[in-house]
């Protein structure tokens, strides 16, 4: 577990994935939002499929990488269309593929379809870093335990809470059952309603070692301020 008190502004900025994902967001947003993270020195973006080649191109030689979303924000799609958008996404630069597993198959407990449908993506992509994504919102504790499980199962890097589209996100205790469900090999991705530095440690401290966000320059810079004032 990460000691959320040894935590730097640089430890912090690698933590956060800088959501560019709202539908309304123009090109020249998603390049001021590039901007952003590259000051930042942030882990990665996260755009939307059609602004990944610009993404890859503003962000080139920054050392932020380019993230992008698959099956999103429902899940729905069959496996060789998320596997196709997977594709897609690294042939235009993504380094880290935030996918949603197939909601309604999962509630419906057939295990083999999100099994096969994770799986679809990570071997479409295996230079990619993928992130499967739950959608907390609509599932039972029950539910959530067996995503980590199958997601594990299927070679996903980190298993995450929400597409922040959904009646609800993140929650401290979602982060903890997560964590408790997954081995070492697997880490945890907070998104949904991390919008404060100090709703960010708490998450830390629950087990999450990435978070999306949109606040990202409030967050550091106030980590930044409590670290000079220390």
């Amino acid at each position: 577990m990460i000691d959320a008190t040894a935590l730097t502004v640089a430890d912090l900025a690698k933590m956060i994935d800088h959501s560019l994902l709202r539908p309304e967001l123009t090109a020249d947003d998603v390049r001021a939002g590039c901007a952003l993270a590259a000051r930042y020195r942030v882990a990665s973006v996260c755009v939307k499929p059609a602004d990944v080649a610009t993404a890859a191109e503003r962000l080139s030689g920054t050392g932020v990488r380019v993230g992008t979303v698959v099956g999103f924000p429902h899940g729905s799609s069959t496996p060789e269309v998320k596997a196709a958008e997977a594709r897609a996404a690294v042939a235009d630069g993504a380094h880290e593929l935030d996918m949603v597993l197939n909601i309604g198959r999962l509630r419906g407990g057939d295990h083999t379809a999100v099994l096969a449908d994770v799986r679809a993506v990570i071997e479409a992509a295996p230079e990619a870093v993928v992130k499967v994504i739950f959608e907390n919102a609509y599932l039972t504790d029950e539910e959530k335990i067996c995503a980590c499980r199958l997601s594990e199962r299927a070679g996903a890097h980190y298993v995450k809470t929400s597409t922040g589209f959904a009646p609800s996100g993140a929650t401290v205790e979602d982060v903890r059952l997560m964590r408790a469900n997954v081995s070492d090999r697997v880490e945890v991705k907070a998104a949904g309603g991390v919008r404060t530095l100090d709703t960010l440690l708490e998450m830390v401290r629950a087990g999450a070692s990435r978070f999306g966000a949109t606040t990202t320059a409030a967050i550091l810079d106030l980590a930044a301020e409590r670290d000079g004032a220390g």
